[in-house]
């Protein structure tokens, strides 16, 4: 990114130069008296020393200009008021001549010498300075996410460290720059510096307050460059009227703003993955509901079609036995389809968005015989055990939601147990909340899926005869979510599984 050259302002380097100039004079004055005695009791020579000393003070601490004068002025002084004949300019020695050249050159020389150690020192500190700005900037900006936290954290340290004003301006949905982060009262942002941050982030380049473009606005316009790509721009205004940052915090600027800039374009590439992966796994998702729901449905659907098919082909070799049969064919074949396209729709209004509960006080017992009397055409000739405690109480839950989870939970169990084998309905009180467990004495779950049994569209390795969507345990979930209580799953000793919940015994936060 191009620098501009950043002018001085209009009374900072004359009065510079006068500070040296005099400090220059006051110096050399003091070493004349130092000098003056101890004239009567050392040698010329060593009355040099004492300017050169000076000099080399002056060279540290005011720089090149004021060491430059300072060595001048010593020779005139030291010619003036110690070379005979005294108090003259007169030199009555050619080799008076010589000491005055190599005192000039001397002196000349350890003051470019000192002043160049005190640059290179100075600038090795401002090195420091700005890698320990930016590595603390570093520091902040990897353990932030977000594009305004991002932005607020670089303003932080602009502001503090440059004793600046700062905002960001990132561009809107057709390009033009808006203050997106940071106090804008300290910016008149008028339609003249509008267009001049608009300048920045379009040519990525410096504009405004010091620099060759439009020297006089109020702030000054610094590009946010990543890595082919200008982010924005940021407006920073030094806190004091009339000062100009210096070339050292240009560049520190400059540095903060790639770093930024850098950090913003990783973060929107961070969500612009994650919204490929999100829609990638939409579409994954949506394909395996596809496929499972065209599956599912087309099972019962063909059954329904082949018993009704088969009764208007009757020809009269049907027994009534028979016609029955293929009736509760039908009509089992038909409850399937019907618990199936009611999942997808429940799963559908859960998604949506919150659920809304319809919570009143409802003992379980009279949930769980609503349940299991939807259940009891599926539940013929299966050994059922039910212990419901008569004293347990009344809890706040939505009956119909509920009534759902326990059909969806021994619906699961019949699909994966042997015809034969018991099906469980447990419930407890105790510790603030109601447990219900739904058990089961069939194979088991692998223990490869017990973390993903809830998962939607997620079916076990172990497949029932009947099949599923995988929706069933996932809209569990989310209605005992729902009402501020938690579901899991676990084997259970001796064989088998088992399917746990607890509601709370108050009503969740709305």
């Amino acid at each position: 990114m191009p620098s501009a050259s950043i002018p001085p302002t209009v009374a900072s380097r004359p009065s510079r130069r006068w500070v040296a100039a005099a400090s220059a004079l006051l110096v050399v004055g003091a070493c004349t008296a130092v000098d003056a005695v101890l004239y009567p009791h050392m040698d010329l020579a060593n009355l040099v020393m004492v300017y050169l000393l000076g000099v080399l003070l002056l060279a540290y601490f005011q720089g090149t200009g004021a060491s430059v004068l300072a060595s001048f002025l010593s020779v005139v002084m030291f010619d003036f008021c110690f070379v005979p004949p005294r108090f003259t300019l007169a030199i009555a020695s050619a080799q008076h001549l010589f000491t005055f050249a190599v005192m000039l050159l001397v002196a000349l020389s350890i003051g470019q010498l000192t002043a160049w150690v005190r640059a290179q020192a100075e600038e090795a500190r401002a090195r420091e300075r700005r890698t320990a700005e930016l590595y603390a900037l570093s520091r902040e900006l990897a353990t932030t996410r977000g594009t305004d936290d991002l932005l607020g954290a670089a303003l932080k340290h602009i502001s503090a460290h440059l004793e600046s004003a700062a905002v960001a301006l990132l561009p809107d949905a057709k390009g033009k720059l808006c203050v997106r982060c940071g106090d804008a009262s300290e910016f008149s942002l008028s339609p003249r510096e509008t267009a001049l941050a608009q300048w920045a982030y379009d040519f990525g380049q410096l504009t405004g307050r010091g620099t060759a473009i439009v020297p006089d606005a109020e702030a000054l316009y610094v590009p946010l460059p990543a890595s082919g790509e200008t982010v924005g721009a940021l407006a920073v205004k030094p806190l004091v009227a009339g000062r100009l940052l210096s070339p050292e915090q240009i560049d520190l600027l400059e540095a903060l703003a790639h770093q930024t800039a850098l950090a913003v374009a990783s973060d929107r590439l961070t969500d612009e993955n994650q919204r490929i992966r999100v829609r990638e796994e939409n579409e994954r998702i949506r394909s395996s509901l596809l496929s499972s729901v065209s599956h599912d449905l087309r099972t019962p659907l063909a059954a329904i079609t082949g018993s009704a098919t088969a009764l208007l082909q009757e020809d009269g070799g049907l027994d009534a036995a028979a016609r029955r049969d293929l009736l509760e064919n039908i009509r089992d074949e038909a409850d399937r389809l019907s618990r199936l396209v009611g999942n997808l729709i429940e799963m559908t209004r859960l998604e949506a968005g919150p659920v809304d509960l319809h919570t009143e006080l409802h003992h379980l017992e009279d949930v769980v015989g609503s349940a299991l009397a939807r259940m009891e055409e599926r539940l013929r000739g299966r050994p059922l055990v039910t212990a419901l405690p008569a004293d347990l109480p009344m809890v706040p839950m939505d009956a119909l939601l509920m009534e759902q989870v326990l059909v969806n939970l021994v619906d699961n169990a019949l699909k994966y147990t042997p015809a034969a084998t018991p099906v469980e309905v447990v419930a407890e009180a105790g510790n603030g909340r109601l447990t219900v467990r739904v058990s089961d004495r069939g194979p088991g779950i692998p223990p490869e899926d017990l973390d993903r049994l809830f998962d939607k569209f997620y079916r076990g390795r172990l497949h029932g005869p009947a099949g599923g969507a995988g929706l069933g345990l996932a809209i569990c979930k989310a209605v005992v979510e729902a009402h501020g209580g938690a579901i899991w799953a676990a084997n259970r000793a001796g064989g088998g599984a088992v399917f746990q919940f607890f509601l709370p015994a108050e009503a969740p936060p709305p």
